[in-house]
């Protein structure tokens, strides 16, 4: 499994205020950023695999709204979070 708890805990270990902190949008933002490459490399190796294509649009749009919430309700959060994680807009 790629995506183990202790992958989970480092994650927002890193990006939230402590371990069990799963809310905080850096955190899941982070979350679905690990996701969404894992997911990225294995529609490159499978390119028909379109289930995996409809999950992988999935989170980008549920990243892509945590995105711009974090930005209209904080934006320093918002630009720390992008720079970060190497996001781009």
């Amino acid at each position: 499994m790629y995506l183990t708890s202790e992958i989970k805990k480092d994650i927002f270990k890193k990006h939230g205020s402590s371990d069990k902190d799963t809310g905080k949008s850096e955190g899941q933002i982070a979350l679905f950023t690990h996701r969404i490459s894992h997911l990225t490399n294995h529609l490159k190796e499978n390119k028909k695999d379109f289930g995996t294509q409809k999950s992988l649009l999935n989170l980008v749009g549920k990243r892509r709204k945590l995105l711009d919430y974090l930005m209209n309700n904080d934006i320093e959060r918002y630009r720390a979070i992008v720079k970060e994680l190497g996001l781009r807009k």
